[in-house]
């Protein structure tokens, strides 16, 4: 079982998502397991403070090392060979092969979701992988994760179903986006599908998929 814990001040943006329907197959099939780590519980003094003004200045709060370093403790006591993941613009870039990789290690992830305008530099102590799902700037790291979680997840054994829903997939080989498909009917407001794919030659529908699959840039 896939154990994925994620440290966030938000954890009720991530109900819905964990309990709808790949992520909630893969914990119904025992497939993966989910665990939400409140950094509000973490924070100091009475109002349970978890961010400050950045030294030197400048507009803007950073998360504190104190809660996020507790956190990380704890979320490592619930599951010691976990990976600790920061979502960061700073790191590599989120691609199918990692989703894949990360898939079919045997440890499992801890996620950290920062928000404001950062953290304390020192939490990258903690990191064990650095990520980013593109180069641009959102409100926080729970969307990112929320990417990340569903990518692995559904690759996990037995979540999507068909041995080869993945294999056939967007970006499966690293390069090649998956090929035009189509359902019943075979006619709809005079778009018609192609009578290669209703003509029952395996070999002939293969070959026109591989021809109309597109290389990714």
């Amino acid at each position: 079982m896939k154990k994925i814990q994620v440290i966030t001040l938000f954890p009720e943006m991530f109900d819905g998502v964990l309990n709808t329907s790949m992520l909630w197959k893969a914990q119904q099939e025992k497939a993966a397991a989910f665990e939400l780590v409140n950094l509000r519980e973490f924070g100091i003094g009475p109002r349970q403070q978890v961010d400050d003004t950045p030294y030197g200045g400048g507009d803007g709060m950073l998360l504190k090392p104190e809660p996020l370093f507790a956190a990380v403790k704890h979320a490592k006591e619930q599951d010691p060979t976990a990976k600790v993941v920061l979502m960061t613009p700073r790191g590599q870039r989120w691609k199918q092969a990692l989703a894949k990789d990360w898939s079919e290690a045997s440890h499992g992830y801890i996620f950290i979701c920062g928000r404001y305008e950062g953290y304390d530099e020192r939490i990258v102590s903690l990191v064990d992988e650095q990520v980013s799902v593109g180069d641009y700037v959102l409100t926080g790291g729970e969307l990112p994760a929320m990417t990340i979680i569903d990518s692995i997840v559904r690759l996990l054994p037995g979540v999507l179903g068909g041995e080869q829903s993945a294999e056939i997939e967007s970006f499966s080989d690293g390069e090649t986006l998956e090929f035009p498909q189509y359902t019943k009917p075979a006619e709809f407001e005079g778009m018609k599908v192609p009578d290669v794919l209703l003509s029952g030659h395996h070999a002939e529908i293969e070959k026109w998929r591989a021809e109309h699959s597109i290389k990714a840039d």
